[in-house]
């Protein structure tokens, strides 16, 4: 077995109060692909940057092998001293490293270079983090949210570079798909500890869900078992007459440990505020456009969006999702085009860039709206304290400014505050972000379960295929042009269909080609010469017949799945009529295409 190339062995570390690390590690070894979970404020960030050196722990060991080559994704990019995107990329190379991976890479990540990284967005500054650890291939490659402020088109790029890096990974992200296709192992972080399982994301949440359980069975083992020897400790006839000294001192272990023993951190509790219902129809678009610059951003566009739809906006960065969404939503007024918004709307929206947080206010404060000591929620008076602890904050951080959350904290908190108000339309931008797994797990029951109308843009490809009920999308997401298509399901099932449309597209562009390619001829056609067999006459007879048929069974299934709720109702239905129309709509044209070839064979052979 090859040695580790880094290892971490019982680190310790606190700052005052319950050890935020306490005995965790875990070893790296060549190849490895590790992802790093566990709920915010567990300590995931923490523990990597003591593996990057970046962070020292208060105990424990640490080894990094002496030839091995670190690189660690940092969260804010320090360009101190860079005059270009390009020269701060460049300066992650080592001795021997190629230069020109730094361009290719930059061109991926949708950056020239020539960027000046004082006017670099967030999701820009992320972007040029990714280049500069990227392209020296390290030994070692310590990736903390790399998925953030990133499109799909990119994420799914970024799968494939590191499914096929040589560095070694550990990962920490809250985009589920990701870690399944990247990750091999995964190291569980959890109060203050640490667990492994060699195998992907794809098997965590079962094995977490059993070593939970058999934890909890272990503890109702060790209260019987203290019932049981607190019972002869009182009534048996040894206790009575000479105390067994070594049972009694195994009975205190027994309850210290009971006592000592700290549960799993709490769920998310909450769930929306009710609010009036709106209207059967809650917006309607007709043939809206926008365009800056003469770039068009949405060509003519419809859209009606009825009660208890759930729509996600997925495209590139740049795609216009947030434009189409303000366009939606009220926000910001059509070139062209009319937007009626329905009746009785109550709007709550969660803004991708957290503007909505006063950094100097409190937790409290925010909550409240500065209204004293409780708030309304679901009709009935609650403390804030109370509410906090439903959204995993501890009381004494009532009072605690806002500036010192961390990001997941913040996300979380601006969510406590929009589940508190009474909404029908729930407005998502970018709503993943920042947010943990369990967190996530949340947002997607309440979404999922929300009886009014959401709207949400997300790159994040699970929450959308467990959430939505539609997706838009630019109808050529390479180069958007401005064009938009709704497809009914989530991410995957867009994907799907969008596969069968470019086939459909392919065959019907072959078809059409050999319709007009010239045929070959001979110097004198068999004009009027052989005959159709037996078996070609009744296939040409009978045919249309069939694709009669075949027609009406595609018009059956597309009016089944034509009902908005059906996917709410019943996911697994509505997957299997889209299958069935898929194997239908296929067989339609290999039937039409053999009809044709049969058609023209008849018509060449009498002349």
């Amino acid at each position: 077995m090859a040695p580790p190339i880094l290892k971490l062995d019982n680190i310790f570390l606190s700052f005052g109060g319950t050890p935020l690390l306490n005995g965790a590690g875990f070893q790296l070894e060549a190849g490895d692909r590790l992802c790093l979970v566990g709920r915010n404020g567990s300590g995931k960030s923490t523990l990597m940057k003591i593996a990057a050196g970046l962070v020292e722990a208060q105990s424990g060991e640490v080894f990094r092998h002496p030839s091995a080559t670190i690189r660690y994704l940092h969260q804010a990019p320090d360009f101190e001293g860079f005059e270009t995107v390009q020269a701060y990329a460049e300066a992650g190379l080592g001795p021997g490293d190629d230069p020109y991976r730094v361009a290719y890479l930059l061109e991926h990540l949708g950056l020239t270079g020539e960027e000046n990284p004082v006017n670099l967005s967030g999701g820009e500054a992320r972007r040029a983090a990714l280049a500069r650890v990227l392209a020296p291939e390290p030994d070692i490659l310590l990736l903390d949210e790399p998925t953030n402020h990133l499109d799909l088109p990119t994420i799914e790029w970024l799968e494939g570079e590191l499914q096929k890096t040589r560095s070694a990974l550990v990962l920490i992200s809250h985009d589920r798909r990701f870690l399944e296709k990247v990750s091999t192992a995964t190291l569980w972080l959890d109060r203050g500890q640490s667990r492994r399982l060699d195998r992907g994301f794809g098997h965590f949440e079962a094995w977490r869900d059993q070593v939970l359980d058999e934890e909890e069975l272990e503890q109702h083992k060790l209260g019987k078992a203290i019932e049981r020897e607190e019972h002869w400790l009182r009534y048996g006839v040894t206790a009575r007459r000479k105390r067994n000294m070594r049972r009694l001192g195994e009975l205190q272990d027994m309850r210290a440990r009971h006592r000592g023993h700290k549960g799993p951190q709490g769920s998310v509790q909450a769930s929306l505020g009710d609010a009036k219902e709106s209207g059967k129809l809650v917006i309607e678009a007709e043939k809206i456009t926008k365009s800056y610059n003469d770039r068009p951003i949405v060509l003519p566009f419809s859209l009606r969006v009825h009660r208890g739809d759930r729509i996600g906006l997925v495209g590139p960065n740049g795609a216009g999702k947030t434009t189409l969404l303000k366009m939606l939503t009220g926000q910001l007024e059509p070139d062209s085009g009319t937007i009626k918004l329905g009746t009785n709307l109550e709007i709550a929206t969660l803004d991708q860039r957290r503007e909505d947080l006063d950094l100097n206010d409190t937790l409290a404060n925010y909550l409240t709206d500065g209204r004293g000591e409780n708030l309304i929620v679901n009709g009935e008076q609650r403390h804030v304290t109370g509410y906090m602890k439903d959204f995993l904050f501890q009381p004494e951080q009532a009072r605690t400014p806002i500036r010192e959350l961390s990001g997941g904290e913040r996300a979380r908190l601006m969510l406590a505050r929009i589940l508190a108000r009474p909404t029908n339309l729930l407005i998502l931008d970018e709503p993943t972000n920042d947010l943990d797994i369990e967190t996530l797990d949340l947002l997607q029951e309440i979404v999922a379960g929300f009886p009014g109308t959401v709207i949400l843009v997300s790159h994040d490809r699970d929450f959308l295929d467990r959430t939505v009920t539609s997706t838009l999308a630019p109808a050529n997401p390479e180069a958007p042009d401005g064009r938009w298509v709704e497809y009914a399901g989530g991410y995957s099932d867009m994907l799907a269909q969008r596969k069968g449309m470019q086939d459909e597209k392919r065959k019907a562009e072959k078809a059409e080609r050999e319709r007009s390619a010239p045929q070959e001829t001979t110097s004198e056609p068999a004009k009027g010469k052989g005959k159709l067999s037996y078996k070609q006459k009744f296939a040409l007879e009978n045919l249309p017949k069939e694709i009669a048929r075949n027609e009406a069974a595609i018009a059956a299934c597309e009016a089944k799945m034509a009902d908005p709720s059906l996917f709410a109702k019943d996911p697994a239905q509505f997957n299997k009529l889209a299958a069935e129309l898929g194997k239908l709509q296929e067989l339609q044209s290999k039937m039409e295409n053999e009809w044709l070839e049969l058609e023209l064979l008849r018509e060449e052979l009498e002349g």
